[in-house]
């Protein structure tokens, strides 16, 4: 297992990640992803979205990365949204007062612990500020909203906020979203794009930033008709680490299946279930280490404002537990929050059976009273009577029935209002849906991948260090050498890798060194295959072959060119394993061919 030192640096030197504006010293929380940590993102964001867009049969859309303030007032975020900071008396520096106790004692999850019983932790602790060693206790920790506030507009323009999440930028477009839906559940939308979060304390590279990626489904039902195909993932073995296991001594796992969970209530929701089963399959198929793979449920204190219940997959890396995906059933707290804040319909229409008669009732007020009474408000107050008259019709008992409106008070006489109950036919109702939401942070995925595929082992009796990538998500596909400078093998390695980029496979032509630093070079960034152009290919008489080595265990075949596209694609999509080729072809040992 690879340190962060050793990850970070390997990272840096081979272009994955590295941090943003080295040239002006830098700036906390903010990364670039280099070309091969560019390819190695994307890759993982077009298997996502096949997985979860494609496959699932849902749709995509992209929305801002800055939205104005009534969203996230209506949201949630503006009072909500906040993690724990202390700040240091001597030197001004400022800590997320929860990893801190993380960091230096033998507790788990101290986010979800209330503020003062974190600033007794920090006192019983002596905990010190990391920076300067000042201690800590008795510093007040509070409440630090993480949004990105910005101006809208020239001047002092309308506030707004770069998106905490990109859940945001779906809901608020759900009056529409619905309509291309065809106004049925269930159905889905996914968005992957930037997040923003002013991190008090980022860290670990990659894994704890300001800004990020992730890749988000908004799953839209009926929270009493709607079930999810649970069967297929039914069977789908997990490693469940429940909030009553984690609430009790030691750390005792639950090892079950998807269906089991479900029916034992370890899994309260059955949708849950179904995405963590779905997910538990795609992070097998893109090289995730399951022996380092866990569902965790979160702890009531852990819950966010608008999760009911929140299960997150994490992986362990560099010795720690880390998030990489968060699954949380929202109910109808946001689509029901945007109705009360926003001028449009959150709300979808659940056809019945068959019609039935309800009793309902109802308000006519006289205009003509409430207008020269109320003047512009008029028109308000006549709402506010229907929604009183709906909610509580005792109200309209007395001679009189007072509403609000904007915080002012109207009293209207009951026989204004002509409150009555009234028979109705209705074919249906309008109902908020519920949401189930599978949020996945890219970045993180990316680095899981890079720490539980490096692997050092030795070749002919030198150490070697490779990325053990699944071939789905390498940044390469396959590398290309001429063995040696010789214009007809330049000429043909030039030929194979316009042949592969053409079909669509990511191909790198180096020629730079000798054969065994290449290999070392492409080993190390995980590329599963290289190809080299060697004399001896062409120089024979049957047709021209070159040799295709495989990564892992740097075994090599000689192909016809002929076949190279052809067999490199069956790789690629599985339907050809490298063990196949070794059986149909020539054998080719890397010292051979090194020595041609």
């Amino acid at each position: 297992m690879a340190d962060a030192e050793t990850i970070t640096e390997l990272a840096k030197r081979r272009g994955f990640f590295f941090g943003s504006s080295g040239a002006y010293g830098g700036v906390a929380g903010f990364y670039t992803f280099g070309p091969q940590g560019a390819a190695l993102k994307g890759n993982v964001e077009a298997s996502w979205r096949e997985q979860f867009a494609v496959k699932l049969g849902n749709e995509e859309i992209e929305a801002p990365t800055i939205m104005p303030e009534a969203v996230f007032e209506a949201s949630g975020h503006l009072d909500g949204f906040d993690d724990m900071l202390v700040e240091c008396a001597e030197c001004g520096e400022s800590h997320r007062a929860d990893h801190l106790i993380e960091d230096n004692t033998g507790i788990e999850e101290a986010e979800s612990l209330p503020i003062p019983e974190v600033e007794e932790l920090i006192r019983e602790h002596d905990l010190a500020c990391p920076s300067c060693g000042a201690p800590l206790a008795g510093q007040p920790v509070e409440d630090f909203n993480l949004m990105f506030e910005t101006s809208i507009g020239p001047g002092s323009g309308q506030p707004g906020y770069l998106r905490p999440e990109t859940a945001q930028g779906i809901f608020v477009e759900f009056p529409q979203l619905k309509e291309y839906a065809r106004n049925k559940l269930p159905f889905g939308v996914t968005q992957i794009g930037p997040a923003y979060r002013n991190e008090i304390s980022p860290r670990k590279g990659i894994i704890r930033v300001r800004e990020f990626t992730q890749a988000e489904l908004e799953q839209f039902i009926d929270p009493e008709t709607d079930e999810p195909p649970l069967e297929e993932v039914a069977d789908e073995p997990v490693t469940l680490y429940p909030a009553t296991k984690q609430e009790a001594e030691g750390t005792e796992y639950v090892e079950t299946t998807i269906g089991e969970a479900v029916d034992d209530g370890v899994i309260a929701d059955a949708w849950i279930g179904y995405y963590l089963g779905i997910a538990k399959r795609w992070y097998q198929s893109i090289g995730v280490d399951m022996d380092r793979f866990r569902f965790r449920q979160h702890l009531p204190g852990e819950l966010a404002h608008y999760s009911a219940d929140c299960w997150d997959a994490e992986s362990e890396v560099g010795g720690d537990w880390v998030e990489i995906a968060g699954f949380s059933y929202r109910a109808d707290y946001d689509l029901t929050k945007h109705g009360e804040y926003a001028d449009d319909d959150f709300t979808i229409f659940r056809q019945y059976d068959e019609p039935k008669t309800v009793e309902r009732a109802v308000v006519d007020p006289d205009m003509s009273v409430l207008g020269p009474e109320f003047g512009g408000a008029a028109g308000d107050v006549a709402e506010a009577l229907a929604d009183l008259a709906a909610r509580d019709p005792d109200a309209f008992d007395g001679e009189t029935v007072t509403v609000e409106v904007d915080g002012e008070s109207y009293e209207v006489d009951t026989e204004v209002a002509d409150f009555r109950v009234e028979e109705q036919t209705e074919s249906g109702e309008h109902i908020t849906p519920h949401v189930v939401e599978p949020s996945f942070g890219v970045g993180r995925t990316v680095y899981t991948l890079i720490e539980h595929g490096y692997t050092e082992d030795e070749v002919a009796g030198e150490a070697r260090t490779f990325l053990d990538l699944d071939a789905s998500v390498a940044p390469t596909f396959a590398g290309v050498f001429p063995l040696v400078s010789d214009d007809r093998l330049e000429s043909l390695a030039h030929e194979i890798v316009s042949d592969l980029r053409a079909v669509g496979l990511e191909a790198d032509y180096d020629d730079s060194g000798n054969i065994g630093r290449r290999y070392r070079r492409q080993d190390e960034i995980g590329t599963p295959f290289c190809i080299t152009v060697d004399r001896d290919g062409i120089e024979g008489d049957g047709p021209d072959t070159v040799t295709v080595r495989e990564r892992d265990t740097t075994a090599q075949v000689r192909v016809p060119v002929s076949e190279v596209v052809s067999e490199l694609t069956a790789l690629r999509t599985g339907d050809r394993e490298f063990a196949a080729l070794l059986d149909e072809y020539e054998t080719v040992s890397e010292g051979q061919l090194a020595d041609a």
